[in-house]
């Protein structure tokens, strides 16, 4: 495993986290660089989603620190977490209002107001494709149409690192390879992204590097190239289950 990058956006240093007698995330480390994507994988239950919420500062760790441009995340009020855009495995939209609504909601959270929202707003729904149906409803969106205005609501506030817990579940092909040109133009203007996924080939096409986790730590760390040497494998997947068994994982 390499160093920790000197110049990350964010960073998890040695998280930990327990639910009752369940150690979740028990050591993690891993870093996000500007311009990159990290993918996380691990089998169901592995600790992603609970790794993901620490990062974002929606859990705070029992142990180990998540820093922002080298700083302690301090608090739900730190003013650090502006920099963090989440797009969460749920959707986090009311389906009732249009999807510009539900953005000018979600921007009044991040704190914009007026012209600025308007501009964010026309942004976010220009880079998802969405900015011919704005006005409709989101009860009206297909699966694919309601991740990608996901997508577009964690990205209101141009946030410098965006985490995407599992942001392509039970969308279309052509709402996937939607999402995954949004996510390179992302790349291309220097976000730090970190992307978990259950699709091995999303992560080849994605990650440049890898993090992959199981019963709460960290057991591989590296390129999907150098993944795949190190285990004399021909793809992410066959690397992915020499490490974690083929075992079926329910929860």
């Amino acid at each position: 495993m390499s160093a920790t990058p000197t110049h990350a956006t964010l960073e998890g240093r040695g998280l930990r986290k327990r639910y009752g007698s369940l150690v979740a995330v028990d050591g993690v480390s891993l870093a996000l660089e500007p311009g990159r994507v990290l993918g996380l994988l691990g089998p169901n239950g592995a600790g992603k989603t609970t790794t993901v919420a620490m990062l974002a500062g929606l859990v705070a760790p029992d142990a180990g620190d998540v820093l922002v441009g080298g700083r302690r995340l301090a608090g739900d009020a730190d003013p650090a977490k502006g920099r963090i855009g989440l797009v969460p495995q749920d959707l986090a939209l009311y389906e009732e209002l249009s999807a510009r609504d539900n953005l000018r909601f979600f921007g009044a959270l991040y704190g914009l107001t007026g012209a600025a929202l308007d501009a964010a707003i026309a942004a976010v729904l220009t880079l998802v494709g969405l900015a011919d149906r704005a006005r409709d409803r989101v009860s009206k969106y297909s699966g694919g149409m309601k991740r990608r205005l996901n997508l577009a609501a964690g990205l209101l506030h141009d946030p410098d690192v965006v985490l995407l817990d599992e942001p392509t579940v039970g969308v279309d092909p052509q709402s996937r390879n939607a999402i995954f040109d949004n996510l390179e133009h992302l790349k291309r203007r220097g976000k730090a992204l970190l992307y978990t996924t259950h699709y091995m080939e999303e992560a080849e096409r994605l990650a440049d590097r890898v993090v992959i986790i199981d019963h709460g730590r960290v057991i591989a760390d590296d390129t999907p190239a150098g993944l795949s040497r190190a285990h004399g494998a021909i793809s992410l997947e066959k690397v992915f289950l020499a490490l974690t068994g083929r075992s079926l994982r329910d929860a």
